[in-house]
């Protein structure tokens, strides 16, 4: 049998003082070296230390959020009617005048991620905390971006690319941001309003360069850019009101040491409510 983990939820929940990293080496140091383990009371994924300073929004962050502290959330979910079309000039004529509402449920998943150090790095408490919190952390927000966006391997989350009802659309050629302004038209045409957009960075570095954030920023959308999303795809949608993003009470992070070596696991409960897919357009371009 191994040595006893020392595993505790730390004195300050609300990371007013310290970051996780420093937590966990709070932890580290206490263990003597050996494995150790916190709790803390907000999502990992949120505390990117760099996110301040260099804004890049993730997926968490195109989306409204919520808490859930016990079993699966029950929310409505509204689904088009078959068939429906273009949007008319009388509200009955609308598709949102024929959604059609259910009872749905979320489930709550935890991601996570591991990472490899050096052992040695269990003595230097400010280095490790250091590397937790710039490091560790950034990698569980590309696993993040990565369930949002294709889904958990159980099934509790779908993934925004995979949903039942999302819209697709193939780009006409010319410039991207015709067919960009185009496909958020196309969003709206099921009541939503266009806030948000997810592409590779190479699409949003051309954006760049052809001067186009201006235009995109002046018009409320933001753009989480990430590696997660093919080069020639773009998702555009109402990411306020299409769905909302829940954590659970904790997340966690552990070192457990092996010999000459150590490795760090970050992880967190992570959950979708889906509330209109019809409100997302895949854009191929």
């Amino acid at each position: 049998m191994g040595a006893p983990v020392l595993d505790y939820l730390i004195d300050d929940p609300a990371l007013r003082e310290r970051g996780p990293g420093e937590e966990l080496a709070v932890a580290v140091a206490r263990a003597a070296g050996g494995d150790a383990a916190v709790r803390v009371r907000r999502p990992l994924t949120a505390l990117f230390p760099l996110a301040s300073t260099r804004p890049r929004p993730t997926v968490r962050e195109q989306t409204k959020g919520g808490t859930v502290t016990g079993g699966p959330l029950r929310y409505v979910r509204e689904l088009p009617a078959d068939g429906g079309g273009a949007s008319g000039t009388a509200y009955r004529a609308t598709p949102e005048a024929a959604f059609r509402a259910a009872a749905a449920k979320a489930e709550l998943t935890e991601i996570s991620v591991a990472v490899p150090v050096p052992a040695e790095l269990t003595r230097d408490p400010a280095l490790l905390a250091r590397f937790v919190e710039h490091r560790v952390i950034v990698r569980l927000c590309t696993v993040e971006n990565e369930v949002l966006l294709h889904g958990s391997g159980d099934g509790a989350i779908t993934g925004l690319l995979n949903l039942d009802g999302l819209r697709r659309l193939d780009a006409p050629a010319g410039e991207p941001m015709d067919a960009l302004m185009a496909a958020c038209a196309e969003v709206e045409e099921t009541g939503g309003s266009c806030d948000g957009l997810v592409m590779h960075p190479a699409l949003y570095w051309r954006l760049v360069g052809a001067g186009a954030l201006p235009a995109l920023d002046a018009a409320g959308l933001r753009i989480t850019r990430t590696r997660m999303i093919a080069r020639d795809r773009v998702l555009l949608g109402d990411f306020r009101a299409g769905v909302t993003l829940l954590d659970g009470e904790e997340s966690a992070l552990a070192l457990r040491v092996h010999g000459d070596t150590a490795t760090i696991t970050a992880s967190m409960p992570l959950g979708l409510a889906v509330h209109l897919p019809q409100h997302f357009v895949l854009l191929s371009l």
